[in-house]
């Protein structure tokens, strides 16, 4: 199923795979990414059994446009997450979110324990660390002086590639989120979660994933060496190993 529904009063593009009785599994793409950032998962998921649910978030790939941006809290986002949910009547779901998607994923699981039985986050951030900044400089460089960069996202965005990439960047480098910190909200998250990171990130320490492992009761770390931001992207194979060795471990009565 590919489709674009409604909700909260803009259009997602939704594409749903693998048998309808299946767990429900969510995909929660990058700041910049799309449904097809999950392409070598998808399969595998749906081959696996599972029903995996993937969207375009408002303002991305096949979805709506949109004029302003949630960072670093993602209210709408998460809202659009309920309402997804609500509307599939789907009323609990593993939640795997990449970057900006595993921030989204940490949040709703924090506010809606009931509804998440397992969580799987990559490269996501809870705090503003300085390694950041060059990071983000440096996708600003890609973005102005690399044609095939802005032909990729223009590929993916369309129209939208502009507004987003500027959109996701100056949420990013807004000062006012310099003092922002997630460390609290996780201490809420109740389910099992695997935390992964690349050693290589270079947005992010190895010490900041081991930051947000330690605060979610029992959670598992996972560091991968040699890989940087985009680990489901530059490591598929090894990623939906140990990920499906993940949820296969923490599958849930429904």
């Amino acid at each position: 199923m590919r489709e674009l529904r409604t909700i909260n009063s803009h259009r997602i593009f939704v594409e749903a795979r693998g048998p309808k009785k299946g767990h429900p599994v969510v995909l929660l793409h990058h700041g910049l990414g799309a449904v097809r950032s999950w392409r070598k998962q998808i399969p595998v998921l749906a081959k696996a059994g599972y029903r995996v649910l993937a969207y375009d978030r408002w303002g991305h790939g096949k979805s709506d446009p949109r004029s302003s941006w949630g960072m670093p809290y993602f209210e709408s986002d998460r809202a659009d997450l309920e309402q997804l949910l609500d509307g599939l009547r789907v009323e609990r779901a593993a939640l795997v979110g990449h970057s900006d998607g595993g921030k989204i994923a940490l949040y709703f699981a924090a506010d809606h324990p009931e509804r998440v039985p397992s969580l799987v986050v990559v490269a996501a951030h809870i705090y503003v660390e300085n390694r950041m900044g060059p990071g983000i400089q440096q996708v600003l460089n890609d973005f102005e002086t690399d044609n095939r960069f802005r032909e990729k996202l223009h590929r993916v965005h369309g129209e939208k590639a502009a507004a987003l990439f500027r959109g996701w960047y100056s949420g990013w480098t807004n000062p006012a989120w310099v003092d922002w910190d997630m460390r609290p909200v996780l201490r809420k998250i109740t389910c099992p979660a695997l935390v992964a990171q690349g050693l290589e990130d270079e947005h992010a320490t190895p010490q900041h994933a081991r930051d947000l492992a330690g605060n979610i009761a029992g959670a598992e770390l996972w560091l991968e060496p040699g890989i940087g931001h985009m680990l489901p992207q530059d490591a598929p194979e090894e990623f939906s190993r140990r990920l499906l060795e993940f949820l296969e471990r923490n599958l849930w009565e429904q």
